[in-house]
C-alpha cells in the first residue's frame, strides 16, 4: 500500500491478465483426495495408484525401514550420537515463506527431535525449470544456506519439495508432464549433492484461483498435483531410474512420498475444513499472506508429527516411540 493509504495501482500486465483470467473464489474442482471414483480429464484421482490416498502397504513399509536409517551424523556423515539430522526445504518463494513459519512452530515445540536442523533453501523467483538445472545458481545458494545453518551436505537426510513451473499455459496434461520431468531431474541433483538423503516428501501447489499475475494460476495450480502423483506412481511400479533401494541396484532417487496435500477449492472447504480466502494471499493473489502461511505451516507440522515415516526422525525419541505404537496420536 502507498503511504497515503490509497490502493496499489496495478500495472498494465496485471490488468491484462485479470481481464483474461478473472480471480475466482472457486474453480469447481474436487481436491485430488476427494471424489476418487471420478476422473479428471481422463486421469484418476487419489494421491496414490488405484485411486487411493494412502501409499500401498509395501511402499509404506519400505519407507518406514528407510526412516530407521535416519540418525544423527557428524560432518563427514558418520553416525554420531551428538550429530545432526538435516531437513531441507526446496522450492520457490511460497515454499520459502511457508517453511519459515513452520520453522517457528518447530522451534516453539518441545517434542521435536533435538538433533533436527531445518534449512530453508527455497528461493524466490526460482521455478521448477531453474531447480532442474544442476549448474544453476540455485544450487550454489542451497550450499550457502546449508553452511549458514552449520550443516554439511553429508548431514542432510530429508527434503521437502514444493515447486511449480513459471507461467504455465498449455492444456492438460502438457504442463504436469513438464513439471514431472523437472521434479525428476531435481531429485537426481539432490541425491548427487546430498548422498545421505533417504526420503523426499513432495507437495503440489495450494489454490491459485486468486492469481492476478500469470505465475501459477488455475487450473495449473490444481493440475500440478498430477506431476507428483505420476512420479511417486512410477517409483512404486519399479522404474529403475527412480530406485531408492540398495538391494535393487544403483540408488538413483530418494524414497518418495506425498507430503501434505495443500490444495482446496478456494472458499469451498474440503473434508478436513481447509479452505483459502482472498485474504490468505497478498496483493498479487499468488503469494501467501500471514494467514495463508499459517495454514500451510500447520499442515506441514501436523504431517511430520503424525506420518509414520516422519515421526521417527521428526519427534524426540520418546514421543516418536509413542507415535509408532499408536499411529495418529500426537500428545
Amino acid at each position: 500500500m502507498p503511504l497515503n493509504g490509497a490502493p496499489r495501482r496495478k500495472p498494465k500486465f496485471m490488468l491484462d491478465f485479470i481481464r483474461a483470467h478473472p480471480p475466482r473464489t472457486s474453480i469447481g474442482c474436487a481436491p485430488l483426495t476427494c471424489d476418487v471414483e471420478a476422473d479428471y480429464l481422463g486421469e484418476e484421482r487419489g494421491l496414490y495408484p488405484g485411486r487411493q490416498n494412502v501409499a500401498p502397504a509395501s511402499h509404506l513399509d519400505r519407507g518406514i525401514a528407510l526412516a530407521k536409517q535416519l540418525f544423527p551424523r557428524d560432518p563427514e556423515g558418520n553416525r554420531d550420537p551428538e550429530g545432526k539430522i538435516g531437513f531441507m526445504a526446496l522450492g520457490l518463494s511460497n515454499t520459502s515463506s511457508e517453511f519459515q513459519v513452520f520453522q517457528h512452530l518447530v522451534s516453539a515445540c518441545g517434542t521435536v527431535n533435538a538433533h533436527l536442523v531445518l534449512t530453508n533453501a527455497a528461493q524466490p523467483r526460482k521455478s521448477a525449470e531453474v531447480m532442474a538445472l544442476p549448474d544453476s545458481n540455485y544450487w550454489k545458494v542451497v550450499d550457502r544456506r546449508i553452511k549458514q545453518d552449520k550443516l554439511t551436505n553429508q548431514q542432510v537426510q530429508v527434503v521437502w519439495i514444493k515447486t511449480a513451473l513459471k507461467e504455465p499455459s498449455a492444456a492438460f496434461p502438457a504442463e504436469p508432464k513438464r513439471l514431472y520431468q523437472c521434479l525428476r531431474d531435481t531429485l537426481y541433483i539432490v541425491l548427487t549433492r546430498f548422498p545421505n538423503v533417504k526420503i523426499a516428501y513432495l507437495s503440489s501447489r495450494s489454490y491459485g484461483g486468486y492469481s492476478e499475475i500469470p505465475l501459477s494460476p488455475e487450473p495449473h495450480a490444481y493440475e500440478s498435483a498430477f506431476a507428483v502423483k505420476w512420479l511417486i506412481r512410477d517409483q512404486i511400479e519399479g522404474d529403475p531410474e527412480l530406485n531408492p533401494y540398495a538391494e535393487k541396484g544403483v540408488i538413483r532417487c530418494p524414497w518418495l512420498s506425498w507430503g501434505p496435500y495443500l490444495w482446496a477449492d478456494g472458499v469451498r472447504p474440503r473434508n478436513d475444513g481447509l479452505s483459502y480466502l482472498r485474504e490468505d494471499m497478498i496483493w498479487d493473489g499468488v503469494h501467501p499472506s500471514p494467514s495463508g502461511r499459517n495454514k500451510i505451516a500447520a499442515l506441514l507440522f501436523n504431517f511430520f508429527a503424525l506420518d509414520r515415516t516422519a515421526a521417527r526422525w521428526f519427534l524426540s525419541p520418546g514421543i516418536a516411540e509413542l507415535q509408532e505404537a499408536e499411529p495418529g496420536q500426537f500428545p
